[in-house]
């Protein structure tokens, strides 16, 4: 089957416009004996063939109500709403043409087109006909047949696609649709059909372009928007689904399948406002409550769970809950493998459990699906840091705790650690010189992850008691020339180790 390019296919759209235009030049019409009407008339001629659309409406409106019988008042004034584009209030303006001078051939023309493109083909083949029997000119007749023959084509393949569609053929029905809605282009009905043969192939974006168009094109379409909101509630956007079925209440405000469903949809709106406002305020085991609360709610929409599962994902992660964010993060990779989101939550995750070089591959799978996000290019940075520093000395190792431990356990764990290792428990000299220097690996770790500001440096992949690392900062201290007093628990100096154990 041939198909119109687009680019002729929307010059063909403005012949029409041009040949009303020409129509208008015809002179020797009879439009009325009425001085003020033919002022009205020709003042609108002017400004339309300016382009002044809205100003020669405004004349052809009073020409119209100046003289009711004026059949080229109500013709001009089409041509004035075909060119804005109103093809549904050109259509009466044409009838009334048509039956006050039902010899205007060309009028019947236009309308017979603009029936054609709203799908009507019966009324659309009934003009053709008839300009066919009015003895038209060589133009009409040409014009006429080629559009009879094109409504009788079409007609065929309704019957075809409704078939299809019957028979539960989708991928057929839709590229007969395809062809119909290209001559057809204001058929709602098409467009409609088109849209649950894309809903059951699963192409909910094409479904929602031809249900918004439904909308715009059928008064108080209400059906079109309950499914434009349910389709957006199945693909997790709430906020969207919550919009559309406004929209259907506007119109009906007791259409009982849209009251149902607005009251579902804004219940799990009020629920997700208020986990994300409690992420904001870094709540995050708040947050995950309600999530949880949303995922028990609708347990059989996927894309909502899922979507649930990443927000949950984040938070545990956020909240440092390591093993929980990684089971977590990882059931929603598995469902959605370039889920971005996931990918930089699970990497934050396998930080804190030390997993530097998996942390670094999923930064750089979110990486390949979107190169400019700033977290990614840090995130990335940072555990390369962080890897480069595992290899050399690890304060978190040393005291044998992980990175998202408090500080109390720290603490406990560094005393147990002096005490283990007090140089005094050792008296051959050798294991007196590495028990020194163990002990005092000890106590620069504790020194280091008792510190905010110096752990956080650290959590970043910079050690705050490496010169090297701190760019020739005076920050290092070296232990053997002196000891900060308040960092040992167990005597004044570096080696005056005599003290008690509670």
């Amino acid at each position: 089957m041939v198909s119109i390019n687009p680019t002729a296919h929307k010059l063909l759209n403005y012949v029409p416009f041009l040949l009303v235009l020409i129509d208008l030049r015809y002179e020797g019409v009879n439009c009325g004996n009425d001085g003020g009407v033919e002022n009205h008339l020709e003042m609108g001629k002017k400004l339309l063939a300016a382009g002044q659309l809205a100003d020669a409406l405004s004349h052809f409106h009073a020409a119209v109500d100046g003289d009711p019988q004026n059949y080229m008042a109500y013709y001009r004034r089409a041509t004035v709403y075909l060119a804005m584009g109103k093809s549904k209030s050109a259509l009466p303006d044409l009838s009334k043409v048509i039956e006050l001078k039902p010899d205007f051939t060309s009028a019947r023309l236009q309308r017979g087109n603009l029936l054609l493109k709203h799908g009507k083909l019966d009324e659309a083949e009934s003009d053709f006909k008839k300009v066919l029997k009015s003895n038209p000119s060589s133009r009409e007749e040409q014009e006429a047949q080629s559009q009879l023959k094109k409504a009788d084509e079409i007609q065929r393949m309704v019957a075809q696609a409704q078939s299809d569609f019957n028979r539960k053929d989708y991928s057929s029905a839709v590229s007969y649709l395809d062809v119909i809605i290209d001559t057809c282009v204001w058929d709602a009905d098409s467009r409609e059909m088109r849209a649950e043969c894309y809903i059951q192939l699963g192409e909910m974006g094409k479904a929602i372009s031809d249900l918004k168009a439904a909308s715009k094109l059928k008064s108080d379409n209400t059906q079109a928007f309950y499914k434009l909101s349910t389709i957006y509630y199945n693909l997790g956007d709430h906020e969207m689904s919550l919009n559309e079925v406004r929209e259907c209440l506007k119109l009906d405000p007791d259409h009982k399948q849209c009251f149902s469903h607005y009251k579902q949809v804004k219940k799990l709106n009020k629920q997700i406002q208020a986990a994300e406002e409690l992420i904001h305020q870094q709540q995050y085991s708040d947050a995950i409550s309600k999530y949880e609360a949303v995922m028990k709610a609708e347990p059989n929409v996927p894309q909502l769970l899922l979507n649930a599962k990443e927000r949950t994902c984040h938070c545990l992660s956020k909240d440092q809950q390591t093993a929980k964010a990684l089971s977590v993060c990882s059931e929603v990779l598995s469902s959605d493998p370039h889920n971005v989101n996931a990918l930089k939550d699970r990497a934050e995750a396998l930080l804190q459990d030390d997993q530097f070089e998996e942390a670094i591959k999923d930064f750089e799978t979110a990486r390949e699906h979107s190169e400019n996000d700033r977290e990614i290019k840090e995130g990335m940075e940072r555990a390369q840091r962080l890897l480069k520093q595992s290899r050399k000395r690890d304060y978190y190792k040393i005291l044998g705790v992980k990175r998202t431990t408090q500080k109390k356990e720290i603490l406990k764990a560094y005393r147990k650690l002096a005490q283990q290792w007090h140089p005094d428990n050792f008296q051959d000299p050798e294991e007196k010189k590495k028990a020194e220097k163990k002990f005092i690996d000890i106590a620069q770790a504790k020194e280091v992850l008792t510190n905010p500001e110096m752990r956080s440096k650290f959590d970043q992949g910079e050690d705050p008691m490496d010169p090297e690392s701190q760019q020739g900062g005076g920050h290092h201290q070296h232990f053997y020339g002196g000891w900060d007093q308040g960092s040992n628990p167990f005597g004044s100096g570096p080696f005056n180790f005599k003290f008690n154990f509670n």
